[in-house]
């Protein structure tokens, strides 16, 4: 894969976190500052991009909800969790085409195996 296809991968997939964490936030929190984060939710925010940006798997990576390696701490992979828990069936509403790709892609995963590439 090409570096410019990686770095859109990359970015594309900490677009839809950075989504589902601003949903997350603005219905479960009350304390969100001018960008619609609180700062647990920026904290958690700012974890997953890193990891993001240190992801050796990126290439071949569907989610990493699939991924055999994992490098959230099991904390924050607690909070991302019920993040994507509560923000997964109501992005739907708010980014119809990005949930269908990720649905479509979840479905190839699962009865491909691992093997498929975005």
């Amino acid at each position: 894969m090409s570096s410019n296809k990686l770095e859109l991968k990359r970015k594309r997939e900490q677009n839809m976190v950075n989504q589902m964490i601003k949903l997350y936030c603005k219905k479960n929190h009350n304390d969100q500052n001018a960008d619609g984060l609180c700062d647990e939710c920026r904290n958690l925010l700012e974890y997953s991009q890193k990891r993001s940006e240190k992801c050796p798997f990126m290439e071949t990576k569907t989610f990493c909800a699939f991924c055999k390696t994992h490098c959230y701490s099991p904390t924050r992979r607690e909070e991302i969790r019920a993040v994507m828990r509560y923000s997964g069936p109501r992005m739907m509403l708010t980014a119809p085409v990005a949930t269908l790709h990720h649905l479509y892609l979840s479905i190839l995963h699962k009865l491909k195996g691992s093997k498929h590439k975005y």
